[in-house]
């Protein structure tokens, strides 16, 4: 068995293996002409369920070919143009080779004895990312999982600098469109159930300040405390981005934390057309980003970015078999002091391969392509009676409903939308996300591949017509009879 292991005796083995690995996908990407292949849950499951995972193969060769049945033959291609679902990305190659070498190495970002270059790398990843906000020489930050994971160590150290003696007194304040993480790192960190006040927005799906104003000297006048305003820069459902000026000034007057979810928008820091949405961002006391989402990286990377790094002090913990207290007076940089994870991924390396290949202004090419994309196809939808859509996009997503002329129930109306999204997952020919707007079913396109066309729009729209009409044709014809 040791052969399996990876180390210089098996160095020749490791690099014939991974070859062959690697132009399965190759094959897989060139040859996938829809984002999925239709496959049921039910159909797909027994070929799962009859594996018997204590009778291995013994050749990678035959596991490859058993993975084509259970995985690769029946995944979801982001890649493909007509993937407009979800905030995935498809990723650059410099990213993939980053993923192939921290892989192997399989460095530990924890302590620098663990690291050493990985972790030099990941702060100056860091340090770039503050000046790109406009943070100054005290700001820091690390790397996490993903965007859940930031925003839950940003709303931590917000409750840490809060000023009471009682967590039952802590308010976070953040958009109703803002992400469903707000609320759960509220109840994660032992805050109350109505400890998050949701603020309505406005038609363009942006916090409402007159609101957030109201509620905020509400909270002072009950004698509660707001620990945080959480602003959103690219909503999951709109990718719409908060005023942050605003509030910014809003939290300086009542000394409350400010946090900027742009999970989603932080394409726009590479931005070389729309860098000025992201205005006022700069004030924020802390910042989540997910390259994952707007950089083109593969899952997972992440990172919080803080104005001040004093404040990571709220993260860390010493232990003598990792990271004892005299390495801090020795200068010895542990990012374990910063985080909340101890064994982490180099997931850093994916990004610095990437600017290093490509620059930052090629990553925010992409971003602004799509962006691009985003507003041709809101011209598409505007201009279609079929549709309704609900507001003009800032960064890349369109949510729209299709309203059918003879039919004016909306429960009827939702059920034609329900059905086209599902029929048109179920054909394989393209993904697209639904949500709920005031209520009702709306369906999403959230456009992240610069590879999709205006024309790959118009032809989702009208697959997605003739699903919902399909539908309403055999409801009638239901009724009829």
């Amino acid at each position: 068995m040791r052969s399996h292991l990876l180390n210089d005796t098996t160095a020749e083995r490791y690099r014939r293996t991974v070859t062959e690995g690697v132009e399965r996908v190759a094959a897989k990407l060139a040859t996938t002409e829809r984002p999925f292949t239709g496959v049921t849950v039910d159909a797909l499951s027994p070929s799962i369920e009859k594996i018997d995972l204590d009778k291995p193969l013994h050749d990678t060769a035959a596991v490859l070919d058993e993975l084509e049945d259970v995985y690769l033959r029946d995944a979801i291609y982001f890649h493909h143009p007509r993937y407009l679902a979800h905030l995935n990305c498809p990723v650059v190659i410099p990213a993939v080779l980053g993923e192939a070498v921290l892989s192997a190495v399989n460095s530990s970002l924890d302590t620098w004895d663990q690291s050493a270059g990985g972790t030099l790398i990941e702060r100056k990843l860091i340090v770039w990312t503050n000046e790109r906000i406009g943070f100054g020489p005290s700001a820091d930050g690390v790397f996490t999982s993903g965007g859940s994971q930031s925003n839950l160590q940003a709303l931590l150290l917000a409750r840490e600098e809060a000023k009471t003696d009682s967590t039952a007194k802590l308010r976070i304040f953040a958009s109703e469109v803002s992400h469903f993480s707000v609320k759960k790192s509220a109840k994660l960190l032992g805050l109350d159930q109505d400890a998050v006040v949701s603020i309505p927005v406005d038609a363009d799906k942006r916090m409402q300040t007159m609101a957030l104003a109201r509620e905020l000297e509400r909270c002072r006048n009950d004698g509660l405390v707001p620990m945080a305003v959480v602003a959103t820069s690219g909503t999951t459902d709109f990718g719409s981005i908060d005023p942050l000026p605003e509030i910014a000034e809003l939290c300086a007057q009542y000394d409350t934390w400010m946090h900027v979810d742009a999970a989603y928008g932080c394409g726009l820091l590479v931005s070389r057309k729309r860098r000025d949405l992201l205005n006022g961002i700069e004030r924020a006391d802390s910042v989540t980003v997910d390259y994952h989402k707007s950089f083109f990286q593969p899952v997972s990377s992440s990172a919080v970015l803080v104005r001040d790094g004093a404040t990571l002090r709220h993260a860390t913990y010493h232990a003598e078999y990792l990271n004892p207290r005299r390495m801090v007076t020795e200068r010895i940089p542990n990012q374990v002091d910063k985080s909340l994870q101890t064994t982490r991924r180099f997931d850093a390396l994916k990004l610095w391969m990437t600017l290093r290949t490509m620059g930052a202004d090629g990553i925010g090419q992409l971003f602004d392509e799509v962006c691009d994309l985003a507003e041709e196809g809101w011209k598409l939808l505007a201009a279609d009676p079929r549709y309704d859509v609900v507001v003009a996009p800032q960064l890349s997503t369109l949510v729209y409903r299709y309203i059918p002329e003879a039919v004016t129930d909306p429960a009827e109306i939702d059920r034609a939308n329900l059905y086209a999204r599902k029929a048109l997952f179920a054909s394989g020919d393209a993904v697209v996300a639904g949500t709920k707007v005031g209520g009702r079913h709306y369906l999403k396109f959230t456009l992240l591949n610069p590879e999709t066309t205006a024309e790959d729009i118009a032809a989702v729209l009208d697959l997605i017509a003739g699903h919902a009409e399909q539908y309403l044709g055999e409801s009638l014809d239901r009724v009829a009879s």
